[in-house]
């Protein structure tokens, strides 16, 4: 039963989350917000969410405060992992689409890969050089439509696009022990508020116009839409790595972008050309191929190189 409880959060997870970018991408569009209103607003109205949610059923929020050497590992994940990568995923919405921010996230192997390989200061295994070589083919193609002389996106949409991997392979790692001994819904409320906190104290949101915005009450709707869509999303996820393996966690994750494109298609009348479609469906193909190889190697070199890194 754990398993297959697992395998319905991550598809439930993936699926609600690749639903957030066409939500977000049309908020934006329509409303005009901000990439640094729209991530203030969703990651602390969501924290206070989860946190509300925790305190209705009894569980001690501040307990994780209570031992002060938990709190500087929560407060790094706060601004580095969960705050960056909500922000840096609304920027390259916000500069590019929906479909190309959710597929750039799927970088973070690479990260992952390069960060592993630097630490033990030695060249990753085969299989994950072919399976980066693979996956950067497909952002070749998806980025430049097979013609090398012209990219696609701008500057500015490739940056964030990059940074959004760069920030979900910090997220996918960095918290593993504070989620161990404090519980994934805990750690997630706690990041919100204080990555929100910390954003709105840097981009002071109270002095901006954009709350006009809310008279209107399709914006309303659609925030708090994409805060309870992609706060379960994101729970979904986080929860799922306790009942499956790292490789149907992977290959699983595959529903965001394709999520993402079938919302594009019907509501933004988006498609891909034929070449970028290739390239996406290659770097789905050799993502899914790092985890892959990697869950069948020996289990000695699974503690160097874990596949659970690749997602």
């Amino acid at each position: 039963m754990g398993r297959i409880k697992g395998i319905a959060m991550i598809i439930s997870g993936a699926m609600l989350w690749g639903a957030t970018g066409p939500l977000m991408e049309w908020s934006l569009a329509t409303f005009g917000f901000s990439a640094s209103f729209l991530s203030t607003v969703r990651l602390v109205l969501a924290g206070l969410l989860l946190l509300g949610f925790l305190k209705l059923k009894n569980i001690p929020i501040t307990s994780i405060f209570r031992d002060k050497v938990w709190i500087r590992p929560l407060l790094i994940f706060s601004v580095f992992g969960m705050l960056a990568v909500q922000y840096s995923f609304v920027a390259a919405i916000e500069a590019s689409d929906a479909v190309v921010a959710t597929l750039l996230q799927f970088l973070a192997p690479i990260y992952i890969i390069l960060f592993v390989s630097l630490r033990q200061k030695k060249l990753p295994p085969f299989y994950q050089i072919t399976g980066m070589a693979g996956t950067l083919i497909g952002l070749f193609l998806l980025l430049t439509n097979g013609q090398p002389d012209k990219l696609i996106i701008s500057g500015e949409a490739l940056f964030w696009g990059l940074l959004v991997g760069l920030t979900f392979a910090f997220y996918t790692l960095y918290p593993a022990r504070l989620m161990q001994e404090w519980g994934v819904l805990l750690v997630v409320g706690w990041s919100m508020l204080f990555g929100g906190a910390f954003l709105g104290i840097v981009d002071p949101i109270f002095l901006s116009n954009e709350w006009e915005k809310f008279l209107d009450v399709r914006a309303v709707l659609a925030m708090a839409a994409i805060i309870v869509i992609g706060t379960v999303a994101f729970v979904l996820f986080l929860s799922s790595m306790r009942f499956i393996s790292p490789i149907e966690t992977s290959i699983l994750s595959s529903l965001e972008p394709l999520t993402a494109m079938v919302i594009s298609v019907f509501w933004f009348h988006q498609m891909l050309a034929p070449v970028q479609l290739a390239g996406a469906l290659i770097m789905l193909v050799f993502v899914t191929w790092l985890s892959l190889a990697g869950n069948l190697k020996p289990k000695k070199k699974k503690a160097e190189y874990s596949a659970r890194s690749t997602l």
